[in-house]
């Protein structure tokens, strides 16, 4: 089967829902960890779960990349990469939305506290009004979700442009798609 543009974005769109899902739930299980108010399981918890997620996004962007390039002919590095940013641009918004959800759902007072510790700390680049600081409480979701969209972008595009390299790499010294050990038996 042939890769055209409407089979890259649907296969990036079942693998950017796999990808999103999978990053959201290690963020809600972070989340989950910091309700316990332990803070050796919250430190744990959030070295752990971003090891697992940082890991397995690597491995799952390999797995897809692979099962893209064996399942369609003539696949290239430049479809395997738009592929990757595909992903990485549909499941970032996944990963955005439910980061943005979460901090919807944070009592004010936190966000309020939160706004005025940042005050606190560039002090010396002067301070906000209360105004000012009620209108980026009120924004912190929308600069959230913006802040990990591009985010997610990025590093889904740098691992993408990687990703694509090594899996063709691999098969540099293959012939005809043949295992290269099994050629040199008839050489020995």
């Amino acid at each position: 089967m042939k890769l055209d543009n409407k089979s890259l974005w649907n296969e990036a769109g079942r693998v950017g829902f796999v990808f999103g899902g999978f990053s959201a739930l290690c963020l809600l299980l972070r989340e989950g960890a910091a309700l316990t108010k332990s803070s050796f399981l919250i430190q744990a918890a959030a070295i752990i779960l971003w090891a697992v997620e940082f890991f397995g996004c690597i491995l799952l962007m390999k797995k897809y990349m692979l099962d893209l390039r064996d399942k369609f002919d003539g696949v290239t590095v430049i479809d395997t990469y738009r592929f990757g940013r595909r992903v990485a641009l549909l499941s970032g918004m996944i990963l955005a939305a439910v980061t943005a959800i979460l901090v919807m759902n944070t009592p004010e007072e936190t966000i309020a506290s939160l706004i005025e510790q940042v005050n606190t700390s560039f002090a010396s680049l002067g301070s906000i009004s209360d105004d000012e600081k009620a209108r980026l409480g009120d924004k912190l979701p929308l600069y959230t979700f913006i802040g990990r969209w591009i985010y997610c972008f990025l590093y889904g595009s740098l691992l993408s442009s990687i990703m694509s390299r090594y899996i063709f790499a691999q098969d540099m010294f293959r012939q005809d798609g043949g295992n290269q050990e099994d050629d040199n038996v008839d050489n020995q």
